[in-house]
């Protein structure tokens, strides 16, 4: 921005800045003022007085027609990548005069997009006037802004004025969750946890297992669990306690937001996260989330969060994994040496040269990026 840009912006947020017709309006008034002191002609000289006092009146009106005017903004909800936010703003008149001929202006983050601007023709005394836009949020994240921009020329259109305001937006974008109909990853490592739990059923169903100790009878007890040959000795009864049986019987999805990433690869896997974690919810599983920066999460809301505001490279925070099975996305081949047993993985490849996977004894995905994610999150494990 050059020095005549700096000082008409300078001019316009401090002060007025003149419009076109105001420079022609001032020169005119200027040339009758010049000419009256030639001529000596009452008639100059009252043009030129009235020109004067038409700028004067013009460069105080438009100050004065944006004071009392208040922005307030509503909640804006979540939305997925690829859907619209819908922006709501309530821009209040507060005085007992009405506001006419205004631009409003919400400065938007860039990622975002540029700033929208509506033009209101009038604000009554003491009303609101409501404004409504739809956005496209093509990326998500987490958005915020607060600088709503008031402009006006009125009454006559000879100076503008701008004066900003503050109103707080905060804009949640989830990324994209793929609909999928299977997938090995979470079906495999859900099949095994099931199998253990359906056996720790069948042990405490049972009246023979792997007994820890025996204790004295509690009403309530089940009577299948009496030991009756130890009841008989002791004259009294006694109960086994059976061994239960706890392990893999949750599963983490990590992804490994502390690693170098590219971007676009970055954003898939945010996106495979989703898609996972959710896949697991619907086959009603033990699920749950595990980033660098936000450790062990869980639920719908705060996983889509967390996955909105992720970002690659970050700093470390927690830096141990969970010691349960594991789905590990990365793009570190070397990081599948540290996953637990019984853990699976989701490899994108590095264009930067090609990635060793020869002796791998945990079975996972190598994710290609020329092909559908979503179709590649259900091919069959390597």
């Amino acid at each position: 921005m050059n020095i005549a840009n700096r000082f008409s912006n300078w001019l316009e947020t401090h002060a007025v800045k003149p419009d076109y017709s105001g420079w022609v309006l001032a020169g005119v008034a200027i040339c009758f003022f010049g000419a009256a002191i030639n001529t000596m002609a009452g008639w100059l000289y009252v043009i030129s007085g009235l020109s004067f006092a038409i700028l004067g009146i013009a460069m105080i009106l438009p100050k004065r027609a944006l004071n009392g005017i208040s922005i307030r903004r509503q909640h804006i909800q979540p939305v997925s990548a690829g859907e619209d936010l819908t922006i709501a703003l309530e821009i209040s008149n507060q005085t007992l005069q009405s506001k006419t001929l205004l631009q409003v202006q919400d400065i938007l983050p860039f990622v975002l997009g540029k700033p929208v601007k509506t033009a209101i023709e009038a604000i009554a005394p003491e009303t609101s006037y409501h404004w409504v836009y739809q956005l496209r949020a093509s990326r998500r994240g987490v958005y915020q802004w607060q600088t709503v921009r008031l402009r006006t020329a009125a009454p006559l259109g000879l100076f503008w004025c701008r004066r900003d305001r503050n109103s707080t937006a905060k804009a949640i974008v989830y990324p994209h969750v793929f609909t999928l109909t299977n997938c090995p990853l979470i079906d495999e490592i859900g099949l095994e946890a099931k199998q253990i739990a359906n056996s720790q059923k069948r042990c405490q169903s049972s009246t023979s297992g792997i007994t820890r100790s025996l204790r004295p009878y509690r009403t309530g007890d089940p009577t299948r669990l009496i030991h009756w040959r130890t009841s008989a000795r002791y004259g009294e009864l006694r109960v086994r306690e059976l061994e239960v049986i706890t392990s893999g019987q949750e599963i983490v999805i990590c992804l490994d937001s502390a690693g170098s990433w590219q971007s676009d690869n970055f954003e898939q896997a945010v996106t495979a996260a989703a898609s996972l974690y959710f896949y697991a919810v619907l086959k009603q599983l033990n699920i749950k989330l595990w980033t660098a920066s936000t450790g062990l999460i869980q639920g719908d809301r705060p996983v889509l969060e967390a996955l909105a505001a992720t970002n690659a490279t970050i700093e470390t925070i927690n830096s141990n994994l969970p010691p349960h099975p594991l789905i590990w996305l990365s793009e570190n081949p070397q990081s599948l040496d540290i996953l637990p047993l019984g853990s699976r993985w989701v490899l994108w490849q590095n264009s930067s040269g090609p990635s060793n996977l020869q002796n791998r004894q945990l079975p996972g995905l190598t994710i290609q990026a020329d092909q559908s994610l979503q179709l590649q999150l259900q091919k069959p494990l390597i």
